[in-house]
């Protein structure tokens, strides 16, 4: 039987999010492509950017950003920054089917938290309370049918997914709660700049965004939890390693096989989840949507440990993306990803 087709639309297809949901809509058995822009590579055909996509889009070019050439479409992917989405957003509503926004411009509830971790005032609150939140694992419900869809941060997903189930089944003290986690260079996006310049970042790790990175406040809302966070760039290319941390609810039991317990119990039915004894790898995601988790009660210190990895462009983003989309509309949630990274 066949499926009917849905026409997509990506703003801002040149970016690394960009050129991932390019990926992933090429393989998608019922995305149609019909608009890719990219302002600062207007006129330019994608395959000379990006010549991993030239088998697929040989005679593609980008398009300048122009929200009425979205009119109609089924769904349209905003890789934008976070105060062009928010602009744009608005000019998209009721003329395409479903707005999957990449940016953090619809991810915080509160709209107070915006001139703080974001740098500007957020001006529709309205459509804050109405976006629902890209993370299927906890949110599919709501995501059914959505017309605004705001894709998670990176960190997040990683964070969220490894530590939510032990605040849901009551098993660590949420105010105190750490994120420890490391990202590839592409977190950081294509536009180069000193901190992503290869002499810069090879051979050298270092923390940044100390006490205040923009993804806390996201964080704690997802978690419902108080989060110390603190990320580290590595020398790789793609991927999210967090280690979490949290001391056991006063009066718990806790031990491994508990905590590990709750995950395998939140992620028994999930498609992109791998819960397992071994330490995750970001290697083992590469290239997927999947999110690999496992769990620690260590007695001596009384602390609980939490380790996920996953591709950052991927089920951090644009895969993430993928998947909150194919939800919205109705369709197989796995259609156009692969839980099976690439190895070597």
């Amino acid at each position: 039987m066949s499926q009917r087709t849905h026409s997509v639309a990506i703003l801002g297809a040149s970016g690394y999010t960009g050129a991932e949901l390019l990926r992933l809509v090429a393989h998608h058995p019922t995305f149609e492509l019909v608009v890719a822009t990219g302002d600062t590579q207007a006129g330019a055909p994608v395959s000379s950017l990006y010549p991993s996509l030239a088998a697929r889009y040989r005679d593609l070019v980008f398009a300048p950003n122009d929200p009425s050439a979205c009119d109609g479409a089924d769904v349209v992917f905003l890789g934008l920054p976070h105060e062009a989405s928010l602009e744009i957003v608005p000019q998209l509503q009721g003329k395409v089917g479903c707005i999957v926004d990449l940016s953090a411009a619809f991810r915080l509830k509160d709209a107070s938290a915006y001139p703080e971790y974001y740098g500007f005032a957020h001006d529709r609150p309205d459509l804050l309370s109405r976006a629902v939140y890209g993370l299927p694992e906890r949110h599919r419900d709501s995501l059914a049918g959505a017309t605004l869809v705001a894709t998670p941060g990176c960190y997040v997903t990683a964070a969220t997914l490894a530590v939510a189930p032990l605040v849901d089944a009551g098993l660590i003290d949420t105010s105190s709660v750490i994120v420890d986690a490391a990202s590839g260079v592409s977190g950081a996006g294509r536009a180069p700049k000193h901190t992503n310049l290869f002499c810069t970042v090879d051979e050298d790790v270092n923390a940044y965004g100390l006490l205040n990175h923009r993804h806390t406040p996201e964080m704690q809302e997802q978690i419902g939890a108080t989060v110390l966070f603190t990320p580290h760039l590595v020398p790789m290319n793609r991927g999210i390693l967090a280690t979490c941390y949290a001391r056991p609810s006063a009066g718990t039991s806790v031990s491994t096989s508990v905590v590990m317990d709750a995950l395998l119990s939140t992620y028994a039915n999930e498609p992109f989840v791998v819960v397992r004894d071994e330490p995750p790898s970001t290697k083992a995601t590469l290239g997927s949507n999947a999110v690999h988790l496992t769990a620690r009660y260590d007695e001596r210190t009384g602390t609980v440990v939490v380790i996920s990895a996953l591709d950052n462009l991927c089920k951090g983003a644009s895969g993430g993306a993928v998947q909150a989309a194919n939800v919205a509309l109705g369709i197989d949630e796995t259609s156009g990803l692969t839980a099976v990274g690439v190895y070597p």
